[in-house]
């Protein structure tokens, strides 16, 4: 007689799960209220067209979208990495086999100039300086000697000496933008210009053979000398 109750309340167990996922699986035409529609009802906008709204018959009047034509594809936000402002730098020139990159590597090494006007190498230098101090010297430490942070904590090794280095302006910005070694590519991290200027500082602050700030230095003295004179003619 146990047996029998326990067997009962088996299959009244077992018709009732059946019952409660058979309904659940059921029609949503009467779906229940939802608090975020357009996270129930995703909709891909075209960047290019007016968007609308997929729960809703009112017009999507969000001010950033008229002020585009309701076009939701907005332009960048200020301040965020642009793709190549300076115009110093081809996607084509990139090396696809190793062959390419240890042979655009080998050019590199004669490259002593950066493409960067040099009559703005100060302004260059200063935002290198920032950029390497923010982005490289957690490996590469802020005095270039390959003791960052990262590399005293143990984590990696490795690093190389700046100072004990074969290195030009152009091959430090063709490392920083294809990689070398165990070193990753940073040109995701910043843009073609911001890497001849971060190459520029290495050169300038630990090789001092950046050739740019130089012609730049040079043109700048007469300036001073006429300053200085006309301070002693005062």
């Amino acid at each position: 007689m146990l047996k029998m109750k326990k067997n009962v309340l088996k299959i009244t167990a077992v018709l009732g799960l059946t019952t409660v996922l058979l309904n659940s699986c059921g029609p949503k035409e009467n779906t229940p209220l939802v608090y975020f529609p357009d996270m129930y009802f995703p909709v891909a906008y075209d960047p290019l067209m007016k968007a609308q709204d997929a729960y809703s018959d009112h017009e999507n009047e969000i001010p950033a979208f008229v002020k585009n034509n309701f076009a939701t594809g907005l332009s960048p936000v200020e301040g965020s990495v642009a793709q190549n402002k300076d115009g110093v730098f081809e996607e084509g020139l990139l090396p696809k086999t190793p062959d390419e990159y240890n042979a655009g590597y080998d050019a590199s090494k004669t490259v002593t100039a950066s493409p960067l006007n040099p009559a703005n190498a100060a302004k260059d230098l200063e935002r290198g300086k920032g950029l390497f101090e923010k982005t490289c010297a957690a490996c590469h430490g802020v005095g270039g000697d390959g003791q960052g942070p990262i590399v005293q904590s143990g984590a990696f090794s490795g690093v190389p000496n700046y100072a004990d280095r074969d290195i030009t302006v152009g091959s430090v910005h063709y490392v920083i933008t294809n990689g070398r070694n165990a070193m990753g590519s940073y040109a995701g991290q910043l843009n073609a210009g911001d890497r001849w200027r971060v190459a520029m500082y290495v050169m300038n602050a630990f090789k001092k053979g950046a050739a740019a700030p130089a012609a730049a230095t040079t043109a700048a003295a007469p300036a001073k000398s006429e300053t200085m004179t006309t301070e002693t003619k005062k």
